[in-house]
């Protein structure tokens, strides 16, 4: 018996809690979930709480079921947390964890705090997808499911291009097409495809970045005035940071956009050795060894400098074991 199965036991109401700023994975985890409850469970009544997620990934069944207010007081049977490191990252729906009788969390982040009644995290899977569809019954899974399941691995593994995409990962991905989806578009118009305005948001941050670290780091500044200027949000911000990371020359990405007074949201890549998660766990964040991120406080240069200051360290490393 699988976690999931075990933890649905004499559950009735189950909340599923996803992360601020929902990404692919998020997305994809949290409605794939839904779906799956939806179709095998159907005497459990489940509710989808997260930030309104893009627009891009209303093709996927349930996103119009996503609940984005917290107004009410609900104490559920069960609360799955997904793609989630830290339990402040659910924002106001952090209530629905603390009151749930039971609780569990599936996730792939490598600084996952285990803060769930129950845990798993598989920190070499390639996405949170790729963890529930290991808890599901393929028998099981529709193409609803599995819809939802390729959104989060393609968005995830950078459409199979990044180092968490595994074997398993192909394999898993495989058997979502097989299942008749329309994946050619998944991947186009959840993945690549860009308004407009968001390619002037992209053209802009490329234009004003400044390499540093002697060409091995870039880094990109979206201000608030900015992005009223141009009319978007933070969810039209998605891929700045990974063109940036494809900089010739460049190990390492930093992307950061205002939130507030002195207030940053700061996204980290990296290619090769320089390990993010340690960089953004340090200043209360997380994510992967190759993609992490943060929330930073202060001026532009100190923050900036500050984060420098743990990259270089790392590179240093490198540059002395090369040379022994």
């Amino acid at each position: 018996m699988s976690l999931l199965e075990l933890m649905l036991q004499d559950v009735t109401t189950v909340a599923i809690l996803g992360h601020i700023r929902p990404d692919g994975d998020c997305v994809g985890s949290c409605l794939g979930m839904y779906n799956y409850l939806c179709d095998n469970y159907k005497t459990v009544k489940t509710t989808v709480y997260l930030e309104q997620p893009s627009e891009k990934f209303s093709y996927l069944k349930g996103f119009g079921q996503i609940c984005s207010d917290s107004s009410a007081d609900i104490q559920y049977d069960l609360c799955i947390c997904l793609d989630s490191s830290d339990k402040d990252r659910f924002g106001e729906f952090v209530k629905y964890l603390d009151n749930a009788k039971k609780s569990v969390c599936f996730d792939h982040h490598i600084t996952n705090l285990n803060y769930a009644k129950e845990n798993k995290v598989v920190s070499g899977a390639s996405s949170t997808c790729e963890v529930i569809y290991e808890e599901m019954d393929p028998e099981k899974v529709s193409k609803n499911v599995a819809e939802c399941i390729y959104t989060g691995i393609v968005h995830d593994t950078g459409v199979f291009k990044y180092s968490n995409t595994s074997a398993r990962t192909m394999e898993i991905a495989g058997k979502m097409m097989g299942m008749g989806i329309d994946f050619s578009s998944i991947i186009d118009d959840s993945f690549y495809r860009k308004t407009y305005v968001q390619n002037q948001i992209l053209g802009r941050a490329l234009l004003e970045s400044i390499v540093f670290l002697d060409g091995r780091a870039i880094v990109a500044v979206i201000r608030q005035k900015d992005m009223d200027f141009y009319g978007v949000t933070s969810k039209d911000l998605d891929g700045v940071v990974e063109q940036l990371r494809v900089t010739e020359g460049v190990e390492c990405a930093l992307f950061l956009y205002e939130t507030g007074v002195q207030d940053w949201k700061v996204s980290l890549r990296s290619n090769k050795y320089v390990d993010v998660s340690k960089v953004a766990k340090y200043f209360g964040g997380g994510g992967h060894v190759r993609a992490a991120g943060c929330q930073m406080m202060g001026s532009l240069h100190d923050v900036v400098n500050n984060l420098s200051g743990h990259i270089e360290i790392q590179m240093k490393d490198v540059e002395t074991c090369t040379t022994e």
